[in-house]
């Protein structure tokens, strides 16, 4: 059998930044320290995180007065904010600084006068945090073409945004029907789509012109790994997302002489290290290629007070 690994694959940017904050926080501030919601979405970080002094809740008022509290990756709304401010709680701040950008959009297009249209899915934590940033109302959510005809704003001044872990693919005919129905409406040029997003699913799409079969190590709840299956789907290739090597059967390669690994954005290396070592152990392996389509160098610096 033929191993091809996709890399870019696993970690990007905002989540080594947002994992490292964590422990960082706990190195300075001790024992224990609060995260709200899941620090990225893969239960393998959260349990690692746990056993050195994290504990995740989802309200704040789970927390005591006066504690460390770090904000997930995928940022809040500024409710939380405020409610955390008036907890006297201590904010650490690991939103992505990408999808910070989205926020500040948002903010921007508002004070202009505005109507926002908000490309997504609904209940995904960023999602909720972005919508977060202005008074309930004052962004529209969609995530069909279908979606678009159904809105009801008219006028020329219009803007949209994106979820930032979405494909180019998968926003592009909304972005299409939108500019058709408001000719005048205001985006950015590549939607919000994260760069990581964008290389994960280029190194897929590269990689499963080799192979017979597709896994895609992440947890359930993230939107990119899913994402990264869907696609494998889309090309022709049977594509199975799972969380660890525990997920793995012999029956799953019946007749593979081919396989691919990639893993969502919030995904361990180690996961993958670990799949691999029980393919080798189960199959006789003659060849693992790395696939590399473009090599990341983007690194995002940590806030002040946890720097050094």
């Amino acid at each position: 059998m033929k191993c091809t690994l996709a890399k870019p694959r696993g970690f990007c940017a905002g989540v080594e930044r947002a994992i490292l904050m964590v422990e960082k926080s706990i190195r300075k501030f001790g024992r224990p320290v609060y995260v709200r919601h899941e620090i990225v979405h893969n239960r393998f970080v959260v349990d690692s995180l746990r056993k050195i002094g994290a504990i995740f809740v989802e309200d704040l008022s789970e927390i005591p007065e006066g504690a460390v509290v770090i904000f997930s990756a995928h940022g809040v709304s500024k409710n939380i904010y405020e409610k955390a401010k008036s907890l006297h709680l201590k904010v650490i701040d690991a939103t992505c600084p990408i999808v910070k950008s989205v926020h500040r959009s948002a903010v921007r297009y508002a004070n202009s006068g505005r109507s926002i249209i908000l490309i997504g899915h609904q209940g995904h934590a960023e999602i909720d945090g972005t919508l977060g940033q202005l008074p309930p109302g004052r962004m529209h959510l969609i995530s069909s073409v279908k979606g678009v005809q159904e809105l009801p704003i008219t006028g020329k001044d219009i803007a949209y945004l994106t979820q930032t872990t979405l494909s180019s693919e998968e926003t592009a005919d909304i972005i299409s029907a939108l500019k058709k129905k408001y000719p005048s409406i205001q985006g950015p040029k590549m939607g919000n789509v994260c760069y990581a997003t964008t290389n994960r699913q280029c190194a897929v799409r590269s990689v499963c012109k080799k192979v017979e079969l597709l896994l895609v190590v992440g947890s359930q709840n993230s939107s990119n790994s899913n994402r990264l299956r869907e696609l494998g789907e889309e090309q022709g290739i049977n594509s199975i997302l799972i969380d660890s090597v525990e997920d793995l059967n012999k029956d799953m390669f019946a007749g593979v002489n081919s396989v691919g690994i990639s893993s969502g954005a919030s995904a361990p290396e180690h996961l993958v290290l670990e799949i691999i070592e029980w393919l080798k152990e189960h199959f006789s392996l003659e060849d693992i290629i790395e696939e590399q389509t473009v090599k990341e160098v983007t690194k995002f610096p940590l806030p002040i007070e946890l720097d050094g």
